[in-house]
């Protein structure tokens, strides 16, 4: 799943990984969502295992194959891979479900630290969002015991319901925030640069210089939610 950027030393790394002492082999290269650092490098990677790469997007695939939906099962060799739909941090987001090992890789739905921007160019949408939490959320309780989350960056998540819990949580929290500074400030919920400009500094009143190109991403995101509201 997701090879990565499309950089020689690094390909060659996961390369060898995936192989090993030569026995080993690549049934499908999988990625989860269009970004370059996940993506880039799918279809080299793909040639040098001599495996086909599947994608939500069509023109991300190997030829001849078709698109990840949603509810599809990978049969890998017997690792049994469902797929779940995951839209929101991009329109083409998905995870991948290994049931019998109660493991989900989330791509960057969920990540190991921090929270997810969703990018309103590639197609990132609130809405969609909090329903694809909302799904892992079903696929984490669906167990007696901890589901375990592989995310695209960061650590481990050992327990991934509890997770995507605080993630709900902390975008309810943010929108409430939003919604309440257009009520303070009398400004209907647009997405044009000057509500944007005035939501984010109400709602970030102290955010880091570094950190205000993402703060911004994500008023933005939480106000074309609210303006469809």
């Amino acid at each position: 799943m997701d090879p990565g950027p499309d950089d020689d030393p690094h390909l060659t790394r996961v390369a060898e990984a995936a192989l090993g002492d030569g026995r080993g082999w690549v049934a499908a290269v999988v990625v989860t969502h269009r970004h370059a650092d996940h993506a880039e490098g799918a279809a080299r990677f793909a040639e040098d295992v001599r495996a086909p790469v599947r994608s939500a997007l069509r023109e991300l695939g190997s030829p001849h194959t078709t698109p990840l939906h949603d509810g599809e099962t990978i049969d890998a060799d017997g690792l049994l891979v469902e797929v779940i739909a995951t839209p929101g941090h991009t329109s083409d987001s998905v995870s991948l479900h290994l049931r019998r090992e109660r493991v989900v890789l989330t791509g960057d739905t969920v990540l190991g630290t921090g929270s997810t921007v969703l990018m309103e160019r590639d197609g990132g949408d609130l809405g969609d969002y909090l329903m694809s939490l909302d799904r892992l959320a079903a696929v984490s309780h669906d167990t007696e015991t901890s589901v375990v989350g592989l995310p695209g960056h960061g650590p481990v998540i050992e327990d991934l319901g509890a997770r995507v819990a605080v993630y709900r949580a902390h975008r309810v929290e943010r929108l409430e925030a939003v919604r309440a500074a257009l009520l303070d400030l009398g400004l209907p919920a647009a997405t044009d640069d000057t509500v944007v400009r005035a939501v984010v500094e109400r709602v970030y009143p102290d955010v880091d210089v570094s950190l205000l190109p993402a703060a911004t991403q994500s008023v933005r995101v939480q106000l074309a939610h609210l303006a469809r509201s």
